[in-house]
């Protein structure tokens, strides 16, 4: 019987090795990195809820393309709600209706899930914490 960090690293680990392929820009492979290096920072500081809708706020699909940081939270809901710590459809919102416990619960699970995607980040992206894309040219 595995545990849930061996099912979590290995259902993040693929998603993750989406990434790596040849096919993608270096950019786009830095920004989901990057994002996977920010995210536990923003749930700390803010909550997760407010950490969420800037991430959702900040980049919005562009001419039905998800940027890189959407793809990570796209990849982060499905992970979650495969290893069934998450009950919906969109973290977002579940995060925004929850009750303290559920909230608690709910951003316990996050945040693990996320230690992973940082790791893979770092192993499988090559991308080290503070390492940026140029996310204004994307932006413009």
């Amino acid at each position: 019987m595995q545990t849930r960090d061996q099912r979590l690293a290995f259902a993040i680990y693929e998603r993750v090795l989406a990434f790596a392929t040849p096919n993608l820009s270096s950019k786009r492979r830095k920004q989901y990195g990057s994002m996977a290096h920010k995210l536990p920072i923003l749930i700390r500081t803010a909550g997760l809820s407010q950490a969420l809708a800037f991430v959702e706020a900040r980049h919005r699909e562009k001419e039905g393309k998800a940027p890189p940081q959407l793809k990570l939270l796209r990849d982060l809901e499905d992970v979650l709600r495969k290893e069934k710590m998450l009950e919906g459809a969109n973290l977002f919102a579940v995060a925004r209706q929850a009750e303290i416990g559920e909230y608690m619960r709910l951003t316990h699970h996050t945040m693990a899930a996320l230690l992973w995607f940082k790791r893979y980040a770092q192993s499988v992206l090559g991308v080290q914490q503070g390492e940026d894309a140029d996310e204004e040219a994307e932006d413009a």
